[in-house]
């Protein structure tokens, strides 16, 4: 097959449209193992469901109206400005890779730091943006993970973890970035040596002379330590075994605003006396995970978001009387990121909903004005006319209930409808009701019916049922997944008979495992960047990562964990499964690596089963560049078009 940069440029070749026959060439970054010629027609179907865009809140400017945000015009994310509601999105960096975090200096607003990997690798580098000049500094080495970036309230001083010690464990470093020169590291200062991948800054007093700063061991084991900023004296504030997260200290530097699971099932809002050490629980009627927290310059308003079920609910709670201020009626969604501005008065968060990408909004709290920065486009579609998600709930192998989103197909699909199931990664994560993007084309133009299962392990829902799954527990989630498709078995509207199970990273490995449990009941199945076996996996992730996954998963050097590993990882188990399987992989993954896909796709084809083989050259744990997503779309419709939409055998 020819070999061209961009599956996009082939799409625009009228040549190709003239051609009922055409294929798509596979581009160079591509590497496909017998998955069969993509026709162009089918290509050209899929464009409007994979040109939808998104935009992410990013930062305010401290002293103008002005947002940065993130959002893509080309291949990738990058940096924004925006400098009025509904305003022009002006495009500051310009890279083939995706740039992540940006943070204004809080004080003029003239540079914000930026951090951006290379292929998918997850190594992060921070940089310098100059607003006046457009130019753009290196600030640390180059190879390193650097993360967490935080600004110290004067503008002059920002803290960061990074592994440039040895590679492996998480230092927090502190510094100085304005003069520096790239690549020149020496402006920063180790105030913690960590050990493991969990040390990360929090927020800084007012005077910057004190970090507060988290050693983050598992999903519900934080330690939290006050730093002094010239010499890395610590003090430590909690004892672990205990969740906190979104941390802030107050201007005054008496308290800090934190959620934790102490005393409770799930993370309550809470004020903790740094002299005392004593919690004060704010709403401790709340029975859902307060998820993300922002505190104003004043320390007068706290923002904060609670997850009900999967939907966000945005608070904004005045700090003397501890009572919640009227907020305008927003869409059910789920809210990210929320941020005030130095003003004291405007929230800005990002949120999506089922019928909209995610957007950037702002509330001006003194006249309750809710206002929307960005407007991402859709790819042409009507948004409104896209299914909406149905809360569903079913009992599992141990009576445990079970929920997830369903999304049906439309009413002009007659008869039983064919199912996907698209499990969540993590295995901490969540399935909630966002817009579905491309997933929308299965929905509406193949009448296929779509569940997004939050099993046992998954966050919202406390740590009791997050805990559930761990270490020898593992295979508990995987039985929830079979008490699913007995659940879809009584509906009538769904067809048992023609069923796919789909997932990204530990999704993969429960795609994986789901296949060889439930070979007679699937259809087919398709693993994107899962673990084959936890054993191999545990060999090659990326030694930053080993430690904070054994908590988790449990520790494969203790024989019996070895051994339990051996019997569940589902590379022992290709003898069982008999049905076709589509494997999505990323040279670069730092977290599952490109191996374990590579092997299961071998030991599958060795054995004679349909396995195609997808891998990017220049991705990492999942695909971010635009046109591999395209490819990588386009590659699955056929799939299920072949394997799944074809009548019962």
């Amino acid at each position: 097959m020819r070999h061209l940069s961009s599956l996009l440029l082939l799409l625009s070749a009228p040549a190709w449209a003239a051609d009922s026959n055409a294929t798509v060439p596979v581009p160079a970054n591509l590497h496909g193992d017998r998955i069969p010629a993509l026709p162009v027609s089918l290509a050209d179907e899929l464009i409007p469901y994979g040109e939808a865009r998104a935009a992410a809140l990013l930062d305010w400017h401290p002293t103008r109206r002005e947002l940065l945000i993130a959002t893509r015009f080309g291949n990738t994310p990058q940096v924004h400005l925006v400098t009025a509601p509904g305003g022009a999105r002006t495009q500051l960096t310009f890279y083939p890779d995706r740039t992540l975090a940006a943070d204004f200096d809080p004080a003029s607003g003239s540079t914000f730091i930026f951090s951006k990997d290379v292929g998918g690798g997850e190594f992060y580098q921070l940089y310098r943006f100059n607003l006046q000049t457009r130019q753009t500094a290196l600030l640390t080495d180059g190879k390193s993970r650097n993360t967490g970036l935080r600004w110290a309230p004067d503008g002059k001083t920002v803290a960061f973890a990074s592994t440039a010690r040895n590679g492996r464990d998480t230092d927090v470093y502190v510094g100085d970035p304005s003069h520096t020169k790239a690549g020149d590291t020496s402006w920063a200062h180790m105030v913690v040596q960590g050990e493991g991948g969990g040390w990360a800054p929090m927020s800084f007093s007012a005077d910057g002379k004190t970090l507060l700063t988290g050693d983050y061991h598992s999903v519900n084991d934080t330690v939290l330590f006050l730093v002094n900023t010239a010499d890395g004296k610590r003090v430590q504030l909690t004892s672990g075994k205990h969740a906190y997260g979104g941390a802030i200290l107050t201007p005054d530097g008496h308290g800090i605003y934190v959620t934790t699971d102490v005393d409770s099932d799930y993370n309550r809002l809470a004020y903790m006396d740094v002299a005392t050490k004593k919690l004060t629980f704010l709403k401790p009627d709340i029975k859902w995970d307060v998820e993300d927290l922002d505190l104003t310059r004043d320390g007068k308003r706290l923002a904060y978001v609670i997850n009900e079920d999967g939907f966000s609910s945005l608070h904004v709670m005045n700090t003397e009387t501890h009572q919640d201020e009227t907020l305008p009626a927003l869409p059910k969604g789920v809210i990210s990121r929320v941020k005030w501005h130095s003003n004291g008065h405007d929230l800005a968060f990002s949120l999506t909903f089922a019928h909209s990408p995610a957007d950037v909004y702002s509330v001006d709290m003194q006249g309750g004005k809710l206002e929307r920065w960005t407007c991402s486009e859709t790819g042409g579609l009507n948004a409104e006319t896209f299914a909406d998600p149905q809360l569903i709930h079913w009992k599992s192998f141990d009576q445990l209930q079970i929920s997830g989103f369903l999304y049906r197909p439309p009413a002009k699909f007659t008869g039983p409808r064919p199912v996907i199931v698209d499990i969540h990664g993590g295995p901490e994560g969540q399935s909630r009701p966002v817009y579905e993007g491309r997933m929308n084309y299965f929905i509406n133009e193949l009448g296929v019916a779509v569940i997004f299962p939050n099993v046992r392990g998954s966050s919202g829902y406390g740590k009791t049922y997050l805990n559930a799954d761990n270490g020898v527990k593992r295979e508990d989630s995987v039985k929830d997944i079979g008490a699913l498709l007995d659940w879809i078995k009584t509906q009538p509207d769904l067809d048992s008979s023609r069923l796919m199970i789909t997932g990204g990273s530990y999704g993969g490995y429960m795609t994986l495992a789901s296949a060889f449990h439930y070979n007679d009941r699937l259809r087919c199945t398709v693993d994107v960047v899962g673990i084959s076996s936890f054993l191999t996996f545990f060999q090659r992730t990326s030694p930053y990562r080993r430690d904070l996954r054994r908590v988790e998963y449990g520790d494969e050097r203790d024989p019996a964990i070895h051994q339990f590993f051996t019997k569940i990882s589902p590379i022992n188990h290709v003898s069982e499964i008999s049905k076709p399987m589509f494997i999505v992989a990323g040279r670069n993954d730092p977290r599952v690596p490109v191996e374990e896909g590579q092997q299961m796709a071998a030991a599958l084809t060795e054995r004679n089963i349909p396995a195609w083989l997808l891998v990017a050259d220049d991705e990492g744990h999942g695909y971010a560049k635009k046109s591999n997503q395209d490819f990588q779309f386009a590659a699955t419709v056929l799939f299920v078009k072949q394997f799944l939409l074809s009548q019962p055998q």
